[in-house]
C-alpha cells in the first residue's frame, strides 16, 4: 500500500511548489495552470506528474472529483494571483469582491470540494497589512466557512537558506487541529549571491553559453558603459554627472552586492546588472537565486522563463514548508 502523503498544487506555475513537495516525499494527483509557456516547463520537468492545462474557473468539481478519484488528498498547495491591493478603487468592496481576486476564490472553491487535512497558500506580503489586517481576515473568514482552523504569518525566505530577501505571507490551514505551525528558521547567516552564482561561467552582453537558460541578455552600448562606471553592490551615483541619467526608473543602473542575499527575484530582472559582470543575470543564475536545481529546464521566450522563475514558490522552502506538514500531520495523529 502506498504511504506516500498526497498534493495538489494549483497555480502551479513552473513548478515550484511541487519541485520542493515532490523532494519532501509527496505523491502529486494534479496540478494546473492556464499559461502554455509556464505549463511546457512543467511538463519537462514533471513527467511523472499530471498536468492540467486549463482555466480552474472551468474546472468543475465533477472533473475534480474524477481527477482525485478515491484517493484522499493531503495538501492542496498554491499562490492564486491577487492584483486588488489598490488602496484607491477598493472602496466599498470586500477583497473577495473586487474582480481581480477572483482567482482566490477558486484556490477555496477546489479546498472545500476536495477537503485536504491540509493547504498552504502563498501571497505577495503586503496582503497581510492591505486595508489595515481587514483582508487577512477576510481571507481566513472564508477558509473557516469551509471548516479550517488558519493561521498567517509573514516569513522571508532568506531565513530558510534561499540567497534572497523573499518575504511572502503564508496562509496554513488544517481541517482538524487548530494549532497551527510554522517552520523553525533555518540559518542564522543570509548566504549570499555569490557563493550561489559565482560557480556559473562569466558571459558578455548577447553571448550565449552550453549551460542551459544561462544566456546574457543583449544591452545597449550606452547602457553597458553607463554600467562599466558602476562598482559591486553601486548605483547610478557611481556614473560621472555628464552621464548620469537623471530621471527614469531608480531601479535601473545598479548592481547586486556580491556578498548579500540578492533582492526579491520578480518576473523581470532585467534593470539589476551582475555584481562583477557588465550584464544583467541569467534566468539560470536567476533560478539558482530561486533554487531551481541546474537539470531544471525553463521553457519558452526568456521573457517568459524569467517570469516563471520571478513567480514561483522556491523548491528549497517548498521543500521546507511541506516537511512541516508533515509534522503537523504526525502531532495530529
Amino acid at each position: 500500500m502506498n504511504s506516500k502523503k498526497t498534493f495538489i498544487d494549483l497555480f502551479s506555475g513552473a513548478g515550484g511548489f511541487s519541485k520542493g513537495f515532490e523532494n519532501a516525499g509527496f505523491e502529486n494527483i494534479f496540478s494546473i495552470d492556464v499559461e502554455p509557456n509556464f505549463c511546457g516547463t512543467y511538463k519537462a520537468n514533471f513527467s511523472n506528474h499530471l498536468l492540467i492545462q486549463k482555466n480552474i474557473s472551468e474546472l468543475k468539481e465533477s472533473e475534480i472529483k474524477e481527477l482525485i478519484k478515491n484517493k484522499e488528498v493531503d495538501v492542496v498547495v498554491g499562490g492564486p494571483p491577487c492584483q486588488g491591493f489598490s488602496m484607491a478603487g477598493n472602496i466599498g468592496r470586500t477583497f473577495a469582491e473586487d474582480a481581480r481576486n477572483q482567482l482566490f476564490k477558486e484556490f477555496v472553491r477546489v479546498v472545500a470540494i476536495v477537503k485536504p487535512q491540509c493547504f498552504i497558500m502563498e501571497n505577495v506580503a503586503r496582503l497581510y497589512t492591505h486595508n489595515n489586517g481587514k483582508t487577512k481576515e477576510e481571507i481566513i473568514n472564508h477558509f473557516n466557512k469551509i471548516g479550517y482552523h488558519v493561521d498567517c504569518k509573514i516569513l522571508n525566505f532568506a531565513d530558510y537558506g534561499v540567497a534572497q530577501v523573499r518575504k511572502r505571507v503564508l496562509f496554513i490551514g488544517h481541517k482538524k487541529s487548530k494549532k497551527i505551525i510554522f517552520p523553525e528558521k533555518t540559518v542564522s547567516k543570509y548566504k549570499s549571491i555569490s557563493s550561489e552564482i559565482e560557480k556559473y561561467p562569466a558571459l558578455e552582453s548577447g553571448q550565449k553559453s552550453n549551460i542551459p537558460n544561462h544566456v546574457a541578455m543583449k544591452h545597449s552600448s550606452q547602457m553597458l558603459n553607463k554600467m562599466s562606471f558602476v562598482p559591486d553592490g553601486g548605483t547610478r551615483i557611481a556614473i560621472p554627472d555628464a552621464l548620469r541619467p537623471k530621471t527614469g526608473d531608480v531601479r535601473k543602473y545598479i548592481r547586486y552586492k556580491s556578498d548579500e542575499p540578492s533582492v526579491c527575484v520578480t518576473g523581470d530582472m532585467r534593470k539589476i546588472f551582475h555584481y562583477n559582470q557588465n550584464r544583467a543575470l541569467t534566468v539560470r543564475e536567476l533560478a539558482k537565486i530561486q533554487t531551481f536545481p541546474d537539470d531544471f529546464i525553463f521553457k519558452g521566450s526568456t521573457i517568459s522563463q524569467q517570469q516563471q522563475v520571478g513567480n514561483a514558490v522556491p523548491p528549497l522552502m517548498a521543500e521546507i514548508l511541506a516537511k512541516n506538514i508533515l509534522k503537523m500531520m504526525e502531532n495530529d495523529s
